[in-house]
């Protein structure tokens, strides 16, 4: 059974713990395929199984490739679904970051995930995603993302206006900094932190929140995710800023822009023993009470 492995960096504090992973991946006879990148970090550091493999990009994953383990934090397991992209590979986030709502099984959790994987002992979630279609090129190949598609005013320019509809009729003509149309499982990131509602990841819908708007009646609202939802953009600078989850592209302000729900969705692996509220209770520390 192949793995493959991608982390952006490896640093001096997650050196015993990245050993400890390969080291248990070679007691349950799973292949790492590690990335490139990330393979020469750890020269000299790791020690690896002698059956180790590399890859560069998406193109080199093999079919054999069951499971992809991101090592670090949410932004890591971003990265990871532009490579795993439309295959039926089963992602898996080890929390090496700081809050970590997608890379939930902690280090502390790391060998028990192995084994998990080993055994098949595990439960996939089946994670939206959102497309993007412009009339000009963006985003190359890779046109979707897990958490969220944003528009931005750029850097310093004055507030934007964005005319929002869905499926052809007008929802709003938003005067702010900018849109983010979230997916159920981007709800606790970005939305979040602008006032957006945390939403169940089965839920079938998107949140779209303002940011920063200017009228205070402008609330975020849930809506259907089996609508075309596009947006024409009036800027009093020649660009706005696209972007996909981290991925950003500066676009002359006259462009077009539609999203739709992905035609394929991720697969993100959960252990038995966590779920969605539990992460929710653990993560954002509800149902503390700080003064016991």
């Amino acid at each position: 059974m192949k793995v493959a492995i991608y982390s952006r960096v490896l640093e001096q504090s997650q050196q015993k713990d990245v050993q400890l992973f390969f080291d248990e991946l070679e007691r349950e006879g799973l292949i790492p395929v590690v990335h490139q990148s990330f393979m020469e970090q750890m020269q000299g550091h790791i020690s690896l199984p002698e059956n180790t493999r590399t890859f560069l990009s998406a193109a080199d994953l093999s079919d054999d490739v069951e499971f992809f383990v991101s090592l670090g934090g949410d932004g890591t397991l971003l990265d990871a679904v532009t490579l795993v992209r439309n295959r039926p590979i089963a992602v898996v986030g080890i929390n090496f970051g700081r809050l970590g709502f997608l890379a939930s099984i902690g280090r502390d959790e790391m060998q028990d995930a192995i084994r998990s994987l080993a055994r098949r002992s595990f439960i996939i979630d089946k994670r939206a995603l959102v497309h993007l279609d412009a009339n000009l090129p963006l985003f190359g190949d890779i046109p979707y993302a897990l958490n969220e598609f944003s528009i931005h005013k750029q850097d310093i320019a004055p507030m934007i206006k964005i005319s929002t509809y869905l499926n052809g009729d007008l929802l709003n003509n938003y005067w702010a900094d900018g849109l983010i149309l979230s997916t159920p499982t981007g709800s606790t990131g970005y939305s979040l932190s602008c006032g957006g509602p945390v939403v169940f990841p089965d839920a079938c819908s998107f949140v779209i929140t303002p940011i920063a708007p200017h009228n205070l009646n402008v609330r975020p609202i849930v809506v259907p995710d089996n609508a075309i939802i596009s947006f024409e953009v009036e800027s009093r600078s020649p660009n706005i800023i696209c972007a996909l989850d981290s991925r950003r592209e500066i676009v002359d302000k006259s462009v077009l822009l539609a999203v739709r729900k992905e035609s394929f969705m991720l697969n993100l692996v959960r252990l038995n023993e966590n779920n969605f509220l539990q992460t929710l209770r653990n993560k954002l520390s509800w149902g503390l009470d700080k003064r016991n």
